[in-house]
């Protein structure tokens, strides 16, 4: 168990380090943020990997990926917290 909790902690932190520097701009994010965009991003990729492969259906859709599919989902949710979180925080 404590290797899988490190394990989603280190893919986390790589998966939303690439996402931050694939995307342009600058984030205003920690490092916990981007290790939670990773692990975010990390389940996001096997959502995704699910509905277009339809691979491990014995698992569920709601799964932890591989890196790629950790950083593509990473990208997509960073692109989504640059999206909408800067909005909620404009408006006060």
């Amino acid at each position: 168990m404590l290797g899988l909790i490190i394990s989603l902690i280190v893919i986390g932190l790589i998966a939303g380090a690439i996402a931050r520097l694939v995307v342009p701009g600058k984030q205003n994010l920690s490092i916990p943020a981007t290790i939670v965009i990773g692990i975010v991003g990390s389940f996001v990729g096997g959502f995704l990997g699910y509905l277009l492969f339809h691979k491990d259906a014995q698992n569920g859709f709601f799964q932890p990926s591989g890196i790629i599919g950790s950083i593509i989902g990473a990208i997509i949710v960073l692109l989504l917290w640059i999206r909408f979180g800067s909005r909620s925080r404009s408006r006060v």
